[in-house]
């Protein structure tokens, strides 16, 4: 059973008794993984799908998705020190996903018997802090054609197709809670998008020019 990169250096053993430990799970597109400030004891490993991290609105203001938790990466608190966690955000499938719930007390037995692994997920946690730095500066200096151009590129990275470009079910509602966009600048941008041949739809995906990538 495959769980992260971070864990293949681990013996047999190590590796055996983690999965063990460890619990499976399936969520359908749009399940609550958990809800912001709920306490859990685990990490989260995402072997397929797609999560979107989610900062709830005040009542009458719309969430805020913030990041997005693809195959291959990990989610966890904002430290190690103790066994449990109350997460700040909401964790919410935007695709159907599979993930594995590791305990945080067996990655910290892990990590204080082989160091390389601690490094491995600071290495991680600082990847994706910058990526999300990237985003916000993106939302506060660019047109909403060139934002909304950045996050299709994106979503082909983050839930690709077969056919190239990303997977149709990730709805403009999403896109907006992601680019600081309201649904109705979203929907307009990507209509005239599509009308002047930039993006295009079929079966499977909506498929974008790889120059929509920038910087």
């Amino acid at each position: 059973m495959y769980l992260h990169s971070l864990f293949s250096s681990l013996s047999t053993a190590d590796r055996t008794a983690l999965i063990h430990c460890s619990q499976f799970r399936s969520y359908r597109r749009n399940d609550l993984v958990f809800e912001s400030d709920e306490w859990t004891d685990h990490m989260y490993c995402i072997t397929g799908g797609l999560l979107r991290v989610v900062a709830r609105g005040n009542v009458g203001s719309a969430d805020i998705t913030t990041d997005f938790i693809r195959r291959g990466d990990i989610f966890h608190g904002p430290l190690l020190s103790e066994d449990n966690y109350q997460a700040a955000p909401t964790l919410i499938a935007a695709l159907p996903s599979s993930v594995y719930l590791v305990p945080v007390a067996a990655v910290r037995e892990l990590c204080a018997k082989h160091p390389e692994m601690a490094l491995g997920l600071v290495d991680l946690t600082l990847r994706r802090r910058g990526l999300l730095r990237r985003h916000l500066r993106r939302i506060s200096s660019l047109s909403a054609e060139v934002l909304v151009g950045r996050v299709l590129y994106e979503l082909t990275q983050l839930a690709p197709v077969d056919s190239g470009g990303y997977d149709k079910r990730i709805t403009q509602a999403v896109i907006a809670s992601y680019s600081g966009l309201s649904r109705e600048v979203v929907n307009k941008t990507m209509r005239d998008m599509e009308s002047r041949g930039l993006i295009r739809r079929d079966g499977e995906g909506i498929h974008v020019p790889l120059d929509f990538e920038g910087d």
